[in-house]
């Protein structure tokens, strides 16, 4: 049991990093939004570039790893009731 909770643990540290990736990009499409619709280039362009390849993973990631770990929590507290 020791080795899924260290797996676990482990696929938390990547999702806090995943979720300050997540906040970042929004903060940085909310920001470069509002230079695109004022006229000043503030990155949209380059943002929207790494849409697909950064952020859409970055999102699947963050909500598949979210669903994985409480399922695997769960289960465990099942398994630990019927003993």
């Amino acid at each position: 049991m020791a080795s899924v909770e260290k797996l676990l643990d482990w696929i938390d540290k990547i999702l806090m990093v995943d979720v300050f990736l997540v906040l970042l990009g929004f903060i940085w499409f909310a920001i470069a939004l509002i230079g695109r619709s004022t006229g000043l280039p503030l990155g949209w362009d380059l943002w929207y570039s790494l849409w697909q390849p950064l952020f859409n993973p970055a999102i699947a990631l963050l909500i598949t790893g979210a669903i994985f770990t409480w399922a695997v929590k769960k289960v465990g507290e099942r398994w630990g009731s019927k003993e």
